[in-house]
């Protein structure tokens, strides 16, 4: 019994190494820049920060919606040789994807903070996660888009 499980184990990490479909550092940084160079002009736009101002919760969700399908969409459904299920994955998600959404809104929100935009446009705090679910649909596109390009 603990031999069935202990084999379990070493099956399950070395499922995690795939070869046919590697995901590493340039990957992560070719999503970096990507979203990075689409997102920016978005941040330092007012009409962004008054349209968030204006959001209600139902809308934000939408936006939000429409970043995880957006992700997953050109990651595994435009380009067609780029197989889910063969790909390395944690909780169900594969790597490639989870780093996509971290990036996509984790470079929103450091550049938010980094530029000091939420203070510049006198926003709180539920204004400027709304302005990160708006503009994360752009950053998923340029990360997504410079992933599978590159």
């Amino acid at each position: 019994m603990i031999k069935t499980k202990i084999l379990s184990v070493i099956k399950g990490i070395k499922s995690l190494l795939s070869d046919k479909y590697p995901f590493g550092t340039d990957d992560l940084v070719q999503q970096v820049v990507g979203s990075v160079i689409l997102i920016s002009p978005f941040i330092f736009t007012e009409e962004v920060w008054r349209i968030a101002d204006t959001m209600d919760v139902y809308r934000t969700g939408v936006a939000l919606l429409a970043t995880f399908l957006t992700g997953h969409g050109v990651l595994y459904t435009a380009k067609k040789d780029r197989d889910w299920d063969s790909e390395r994955k944690f909780l169900g998600f594969t790597f490639r994807y989870l780093s996509l959404m971290t990036v996509a809104f984790g470079t929103v929100f450091t550049i938010i903070y980094i530029s000091g935009s939420a203070q510049t446009f006198n926003a709180g705090t539920i204004q400027t996660l709304k302005v990160i679910s708006i503009t994360s649909i752009f950053s998923v596109i340029g990360a997504a888009i410079t992933d599978s390009l590159v």
